[in-house]
């Protein structure tokens, strides 16, 4: 009994999220065996190796895998599937792009966003947008999952010895092709990934005083910046700050809400976090439900007195 997790990588570093797929494989029962599914990814291999919890490492290249491709990757995890009981995933936007397929390939269901494992088969994810959480039992031979990276800890990225093991590439079924990439370049840390995060609402009115207020504040605690869809939505800040259900998953030591009345949407996003600051003029605010601190305040007021402070 095994249990493999598809890496995100970059050929040359593992993406944070498959160390928290790594927590959630372990949970499953069975060893946890990791493939590598890339070209020339033999740094992202050594690297799958030294993560505590992985029992071994398998490695797949080929240039067809070397940029993830969904479809190139998903038959290479469809060829080695017979020997696992569960495929993981962390629910990213790769996780989501390629799990799918594996699971329609094994004619299986998927079971979506998990975020505890009850038993071998037995799992909990939200529904509703967070405000229910639904236990499902999956009977089928392989179960096909994603785990919402936020709901498990990392596990160590040191500590481990697993071995590493090639597995032939299956071949390039033609069906798509990398064009090319435009990445986005920040000196702010990346989403997902920061421990505090900044975001704002609608209530800022414009990008300009986006900018003007929240900026300052970001640059104070050294946070990433975030954002509500109604903010992104009225074109005050751009796609990738967005925080909710239809943006990102965020789980930060400290989530810093201005000016956002908390739609069940965005809560649905962040209400994980570790500590929830809420700065509204609303009293009746949604927001404020689920805060640690709250302060009912005009944020243009607020927010300048704050960044003094510090």
């Amino acid at each position: 009994m095994a249990v493999l997790v598809i890496a995100e990588h970059d050929n040359q570093t593992l993406k944070a999220g498959t160390l928290n797929a790594v927590t959630a494989a372990t949970r499953c029962g069975g060893d946890v065996v990791v493939l590598v599914a890339g070209n020339g990814c033999s740094a992202a291999a050594q690297a799958a190796a030294a993560v505590a919890g992985v029992n071994k490492v398998v490695v797949a290249e080929g240039a067809h895998l070397a940029d993830g491709l969904a479809e190139a990757v998903a038959a290479q995890v469809v060829a080695l599937a017979s020997g696992y009981t569960h495929i993981l995933a962390p629910a990213t936007a790769f996780g989501k792009n390629v799990t799918p397929r594996v699971a329609a390939l094994l004619d299986v269901a998927q079971v979506s966003d998990v975020i505890a494992i009850d038993a071998a088969d037995t799992f909990q994810r939200p529904i509703y947008a967070g405000n229910a959480i639904a236990t499902v039992q999956s009977s089928d031979a392989i179960k096909v999952l994603t785990v919402r990276t936020t709901a498990f800890d990392a596990a160590a990225s040191t500590g481990g010895s697993a071995a590493v093991e090639s597995v032939a590439a299956v071949a390039d079924s033609g069906k798509s092709s990398f064009v090319g990439r435009e990445v986005t370049k920040s000196d702010r840390p990346e989403l997902t990934a920061a421990k505090i995060i900044v975001s704002g609402g609608r209530a800022l009115g414009s990008s300009e005083k986006f900018n003007e207020v929240m900026t300052p504040l970001a640059d104070k605690l050294g946070a990433a910046l975030g954002a509500s869809r109604a903010a992104v939505d009225a074109g005050y800040a751009p796609n990738d700050w967005q925080v909710g259900q239809t943006g990102k998953i965020v789980a930060p030591q400290l989530y810093v809400a201005c000016g956002i009345s908390g739609a069940i949407q965005h809560l649905a996003g962040m209400k994980d976090s570790k500590v929830i600051v809420a700065i509204n003029k609303d009293p009746e605010a949604p927001i404020f439900s689920v805060a640690d601190y709250g302060l009912e305040a005009d944020l243009f007021v607020a927010v300048p007195e704050l960044i003094s402070a510090l």
